[in-house]
């Protein structure tokens, strides 16, 4: 077979692959660089870019940068101030929600387990409108 032809070969196998990911697979994706993103933005103290992430309800709740993150901080330290995280389970549902767990290993040493719930709003981005925290027994995805 003539190198030309392999070449093309190679990138048609490529391009299939790269479309065969499912919506379903984006979304969880899409959704989990939202929550890493404002973790990040959490760990570097950019109120702005963390509050970009929270969706129309946490910001009717929350209509500014500092009550959010005063919130943030008072009542979900771990989230703000994690040592470390490691993303577990998303769930999809056909409706444009998807749901993250994410482990953290707190300020204070313990680990704890967030439920983020993020919606895909009407630009095409998924933000955050809620999260549940506990503390968790043991690290696991």
């Amino acid at each position: 077979m003539p190198r030309s032809r392999i070449v093309a070969l190679c990138a048609l196998l490529l391009l299939a692959v790269t479309t065969l990911t499912s919506p379903a697979q984006d979304g969880a994706g899409a959704a989990q660089s939202v929550v890493e993103n404002q973790l990040k933005a959490f760990q570097a103290g950019d109120a702005e870019a963390a509050y970009s992430h929270a969706a129309p309800n946490i910001r009717r709740a929350f209509p500014t940068r500092e009550a959010f993150m005063a919130m943030v901080k008072n009542g979900y330290a771990p989230i703000h101030s994690p040592r470390s995280y490691a993303f577990g389970k998303a769930e999809i549902a056909g409706n444009g929600r998807v749901t993250q767990r994410v482990l953290i290993l707190g300020p204070d040493g313990k680990d704890y387990e967030a439920v983020y719930t993020l919606e895909l709003q009407e630009d095409g981005v998924f933000r955050i409108t809620g999260v549940s925290m506990r503390a968790a027994n043991t690290l696991s995805t």
